[in-house]
């Protein structure tokens, strides 16, 4: 029997511990978010329907989203034992440089609508972080504020090839003389995806005020308010600003891109030259003849091609046949620290963010892009010591076993 006594009023006291209130209500929101999937809600409550679907939403059905993230997700993980991990090492060298962290911040397109800080906040986030930040060419800040906002950290530029090449070679020799030290040369954005929910939105750039608009700007009047009281929404490098998104992209980017582009290119940049978008493992194999500096798998964050190859599932082959003579970084669905670890463990040599950085975005400004990587820095670190490995350097295929649900057709050929 356990005896039982009245509770000591002292006890009680002892208890009881009362945090003091903050009237910090960024701060607090913020705080409260514990993963990239906090922020998301949260961004999700602060934002206008229209801003949040172009970030969240991807092309078509969306299966390319979900699966990439699903692949993630169908990870198993093999912790070895009695290793000294008391403290570890995050840092890592990619394209030539060094980075803090194993991930860096991914170009994305009309950043500004998202949050009215847009690059300047993902750019100085990166810099407090000792992480590289990847400019658009669809970015609404210029390349010279963005290399003055981020001036003693990594500065990438991600380019697109347009129809009229002398945009694009005017945005390479800018890039190259504000400092930027890689070049991320896009290839999978010959037309724009059919991205449904920005249809159904209405989705322009800059947005219309519609009923529509105005009826969800009713509980969101900081958005509206934000995006009224600060300069005019626009393309930093680019004139053309008005219509939807496919019209913009489908106006701006030309299909006939070739590996011709890529030598002009070549010719012009004086840093590391990466090429984004790659989806093949022959292809892979191509570029590396070719003699870039490094390679990303992406399939644009499933903004495209939807259906098209899962980033994840398509890298331990890819570093296989190339590993040895480039670097391989992967994008697209990650969501934690943990996505980061596995795909260092199954060979790429770094990783990019750019849902998860939005979100945190939306979330909180600047404030809550640093929250962002903060979080993932701490899944990250956290992670590596529950492998009990001490750098990333030690991560090894032996830790990760990828679980398969979708699995191709026996007779099907390799590509």
């Amino acid at each position: 029997m356990v005896e039982r006594q009245m509770p000591r009023p002292s006890e009680i006291f002892e208890l009881l511990h009362f945090k003091r209130p903050s009237l910090d209500l960024k701060k607090r929101r913020l705080e409260s978010a514990l993963t990239i999937e906090d922020l998301r809600r949260i961004a999700k409550r602060r934002t206008p329907a229209a801003a949040f679907d172009y970030t969240d939403g991807a092309a078509e059905g969306e299966i390319s989203l979900r699966r990439a993230r699903q692949a993630f997700k169908d990870v198993e993980f093999h912790p070895a034992i009695l290793r000294d991990v008391s403290t570890v090492d995050t840092s890592t060298t990619i394209f030539g440089g060094p980075s803090a962290l194993p991930f860096g911040i991914a170009p994305t397109g009309f950043t500004r609508l998202m949050q009215t800080e847009g690059e300047i906040a993902g750019a100085g986030a990166a810099g407090a972080a000792g992480i590289p930040f990847a400019l658009s060419t669809l970015g609404t800040t210029s390349i010279e504020d963005v290399a003055a906002a981020n001036p003693k950290s990594r500065n990438w530029f991600q380019l697109y090839v347009m129809r009229k090449r002398e945009i694009s070679y005017g945005l390479v020799e800018r890039a190259a003389a504000a400092g930027f030290d890689t070049l991320l040369f896009t290839v999978d954005t010959p037309v724009a995806g059919a991205r449904l929910r920005d249809s159904r939105n209405g989705f322009s750039i800059p947005p219309q005020l519609t009923a529509r608009t105005i009826l969800d700007a009713v509980p969101r009047p900081w958005w509206w308010v934000d995006f009224l009281t600060t300069p005019k929404l626009e393309f930093a490098s680019l004139s053309s600003t008005g219509g939807t998104v496919g019209e913009l992209l489908d106006s701006a980017m030309d299909p006939s891109i070739s590996f011709e582009d890529l030598a002009v290119i070549r010719e012009m940049w004086p840093g590391k030259l990466v090429v984004k978008g790659v989806q093949t493992v022959a292809d892979a194999q191509h570029l590396t003849d070719h003699g870039v500096d490094g390679i990303i798998l992406s399939n644009h964050g499933g903004r495209q091609l939807d259906r098209a190859p899962i980033p994840f599932h398509l890298l331990p082959e890819v570093v296989r046949e190339v590993g040895h003579h480039t670097d391989v970084a992967i994008d697209t669905g990650i969501m934690h620290g943990a996505d980061v670890v596995a795909s260092l463990a199954m060979g790429a040599r770094f990783t990019l963010i750019g849902r998860a950085y939005l979100y945190g975005l939306m979330a909180g400004g600047r404030a809550g892009v640093d929250r962002a990587v903060a979080i993932l820095a701490d899944q990250v670190v956290r992670t590596m010591k529950l492998l009990q490995v001490a750098s990333v350097d030690e991560l090894e295929p032996a830790h990760v076993t990828q679980l398969t649900r979708l699995r191709p057709r026996a007779d099907r050929v390799q590509v």
